[in-house]
């Protein structure tokens, strides 16, 4: 029996299979309440920390909207704070400890969050670091299952540098769950070593594989998913993009890629996404490396499009559903799942078909109520089929909590 009680969810080489397959499943149900009306509101008087380090529309959002949709109220930290500056990581730790049921972390290090929740006495959720993101691979899945019905089996192929947060996420969800990850790229941008031998063996486990390519066309031969990621991350300075664009142009997601794909093949995409000149920042790839619009704005601009905004919410309700505190009264901890692309509200349609831009369509309030739902305790279960959440009602003194 699945039981997150007091867990921190820093990266996803922490959880099981099954673990994080009750999460996706838990989101998927909380999904269908926002979807049907349906009232859950079973944090009311909770409050959570959001930390960003690095800023998000997106991410901000989901968590806000998420949290309200809980009951929770959500106190938002950014420029203005003192962490860091006049104040050490561990006594923020401590001080919003006695403050807030949860707290959540965007920002640069992994070892950051990692201190973070080392020395706070609430749960504390990676909404993303320069290593892991596994907030948006927990929404990605949920995507996948939607489309496909399961993830076991699913050819997964992410184009493009593998070698951070994104990659590396991915390619420990795809091993913990039995989805064929490939990376397809030169290289110089495989992720590190030791953690591709730590997924290797994962996935041996699990009857997945792990491999590697530097011809796309073979890669992406029988990808039910493709995906890919801006190629300079946040934080990077603008003097590497042209190395990249010259080493990582023939990776491109295009319409050509996509025709030597599987016939159901899905496009999927974290955000945001330079493929046109309608952002500050493309406006200046564009013009200083004569980048033109057409070479890939069509997988995101395609009648079918529409659908990464679509099911947006239910991915934050899931994650807050079972890793609650345990501090002295019932805690509700809140998830923080990078929320996906959003322009407007369409409402949450189901509608899957070929060229589906999922660009990170479920990393959104759903996810953030998940988690927010997850490390809090309450006392009714919160499935439409009535099924109780594994967890106790005493909870342990934090003196006892095992991270």
């Amino acid at each position: 029996m699945v039981n997150l009680k007091g867990r921190d969810f820093l990266k996803l080489l922490d959880f099981t299979s099954e673990e994080i397959e009750y999460l996706v499943d838990l989101a998927a149900d909380l999904k269908a309440k926002k979807k049907a009306g349906i009232p859950h509101r079973i944090h009311e008087g909770k409050n959570v920390a959001l930390i960003f380090e690095k800023t998000s529309t997106r991410t901000r959002c989901s968590f806000e909207v998420g949290a309200n949709d809980l009951g929770m109220g959500s106190t938002y930290l950014a420029e203005g704070s003192q962490i860091g500056k006049k104040e050490s990581i561990a006594d923020t730790a401590r001080v919003l400890s006695g403050m807030f049921d949860g707290i959540e972390y965007r920002g640069y290090g992994q070892d950051l969050v990692e201190e973070l929740a080392k020395y706070a006495s609430v749960p504390v959720w990676n909404g993303l670091t320069n290593e892991f993101h596994p907030t948006q691979i927990l929404a990605d899945f949920l995507t996948i299952k939607e489309q496909f019905g399961h993830l076991k089996g699913i050819n997964f192929v992410y184009m493009g540098d593998a070698r951070y947060n994104m990659g590396n996420s991915l390619m420990v969800g795809c091993a913990k769950m039995g989805i064929n990850f490939t990376a397809c790229a030169p290289k110089k941008y495989f992720p590190d070593h030791d953690l591709v031998d730590t997924c290797k063996a994962i996935a041996k486990e699990n009857g997945c594989e792990i491999k590697f390519s530097e011809n796309p066309t073979e890669a992406v031969k029988d990808a039910n998913v493709i995906y890919t990621d801006v190629w300079v991350s946040m934080g990077e300075p603008m003097e590497v993009w042209k190395e990249r664009i010259d080493d990582l142009m023939p990776y491109q997601v295009n319409q050509k890629l996509m025709d030597a794909a599987a016939d159901n093949v899905v496009f999927m995409h974290c955000l945001p996404a330079y493929h046109d000149h309608k952002t500050k920042v493309g406006k200046e790839i564009g013009e200083r490396f004569n980048y033109m619009e057409n070479h890939s704005t069509i997988i995101f601009t395609s009648w079918v499009s529409y659908l990464f905004i679509c099911t947006q919410k239910s991915v934050y309700d899931t994650v807050s559903i079972d890793f609650r505190t345990e501090r002295g009264i019932d805690h509700y901890a809140v998830s923080l799942l990078n929320s996906i692309h959003i322009k407007e509200t369409l409402g949450y349609l189901s509608v899957f078909c070929r060229f589906i831009s999922y660009v990170g369509t479920n990393f959104g309030e759903f996810f953030s109520q998940l988690f927010f739902t997850v490390h809090i305790s309450h006392r009714e279960s919160p499935f439409s089929d009535g099924r109780f959440l594994p967890w106790n009602e005493q909870l342990p003194p934090a003196s006892e909590r095992t991270r």
